[in-house]
């Protein structure tokens, strides 16, 4: 009872901490360029006016890709600001201008220029010496960007996590004796994916395919957990993230066809001349659809869940313009539906990644086929 008390403490303080991180980083977005104060009004007003909070700019902002870690601001007594961010290396290509390499610090969080280059709604454009956007320049971007350097972190942990584990099954742990230590958690998973997802859709085949299913599995899975984190990317709710992933599927499932699967395709058994015409189009359709539905699946599932988090974030500083009182008094429910949320986000986490996997197999095993009870009825006939 103790243990479950701790856990769902444990949950309750990193959601809280994620909220807070989320809080102070829409409060930057409340603040003026260069920390510098809001304009003053003239007449009959004490107070500085605010520029009106957007939730929707705020939210697709924090689930954008960028060229930097930010985890929370601070304004300072003296009115300026301090942000705890990571710089990540810009790497820039221009015809005109050659390459350029340096930190995204050089751009002050997007309030400068540097080298003939600013940050424009996280995009690096070429400017001119006033600051102004130089249409002329043709700007090829190949930063080490948010997500990409926590998919390349991803990718070194799942590298890390299951050499480590297959050198222990080398030393016989797991084989001759029981599996130790972290060995344990990932060895059910392991089993699982090839007792209940490969074995079942591909059949005798499901070995050459196992490794590929596994890769898929936890990359996926590694990547939304880590998306979870305070500050961290949403690699998996991007879109060209899920499509390259996709695509791989996409051409692993056409390398796996035979003419069976094809003579489906184009020329569906025991079915009437007319229909075999119609059906043409929509199975060469299907063949496309299926990587499409990995795709926007993953996509859609991911960002939402951020959406949703950040939504209810946001409804606090909705209500605190409407009123201090009205912001203050609904922090509590928005917090707790936002905390309610995170715990749903941790399993869809793990869904999702055995969804894309599961699919996968499924669509890979039809391209496969067992078409030897075809073959019977044909030859009896």
């Amino acid at each position: 009872m103790g243990y479950t008390g701790f856990k769902s403490f444990t949950i309750a303080a990193f959601s809280l901490f994620l909220t807070f991180a989320t809080l102070t980083a829409f409060a930057q977005q409340e603040e003026a360029p260069h920390g510098a104060a809001t304009e003053h009004s003239t007449a009959g007003h004490d107070t500085a006016e605010k520029e009106a909070f957007k939730p929707g700019d705020a939210i697709l902002h924090h689930i954008a890709d960028s060229h930097e870690f930010h985890f929370f601001s601070h304004k300072k007594s003296d009115g300026s600001e301090f942000h705890a961010t990571l710089p990540l290396p810009v790497l820039v290509y221009s015809p005109q201008r050659g390459f350029s390499a340096f930190m995204s610090s050089k751009f002050h969080h997007g309030h400068e220029m540097y080298n003939g280059y600013k940050l424009d709604h996280d995009k690096v454009v070429a400017v001119d010496a006033n600051g102004n956007v130089d249409e002329s320049v043709k700007v090829y971007d190949f930063s080490i960007t948010k997500n990409v350097s926590q998919m390349l972190l991803a990718l070194i942990v799942l590298v890390l996590i299951l050499t480590s584990i297959a050198k222990k099954y080398q030393k016989g742990q797991g084989v001759t004796t029981a599996p130790k230590g972290f060995q344990n958690a990932i060895e059910p998973v392991i089993t699982y994916v090839r007792d209940d997802i490969a074995k079942p859709n591909l059949g005798p085949k499901y070995k050459k395919y196992l490794p590929y299913l596994l890769t898929v599995f936890f990359f996926i899975l590694i990547n939304n957990i880590f998306g979870l984190l305070p500050g961290a990317a949403n690699v998996t709710g991007n879109i060209a993230f899920t499509a390259v992933m996709g695509i791989i599927s996409f051409f692993v499932i056409l390398f796996s066809t035979n003419k069976h699967y094809w003579g489906h395709i184009f020329w569906f058994p025991g079915v009437p001349l007319p229909v075999k015409i119609l059906m043409i189009p929509v199975e060469l359709l299907g063949v496309f659809t299926k990587p499409f539905a990995l795709i926007v699946r993953l996509f859609a599932n991911m960002t939402a869940g951020h959406i949703i988090i950040l939504s209810f974030i946001s409804l606090i500083f909705i209500f605190g313009e409407m009123s201090q009182v009205a912001g203050y008094a609904f922090s509590p429910v928005s917090i707790a539906f936002a905390v309610f949320i995170y715990v749903i986000e941790i399993l869809v986490a793990f869904i999702q990644a055995y969804i894309f996997t599961v699919l996968t197999a499924v669509f890979i095993g039809g391209a496969i086929g067992d078409h030897h009870f075809e073959d019977d009825v044909q030859a009896h006939h």
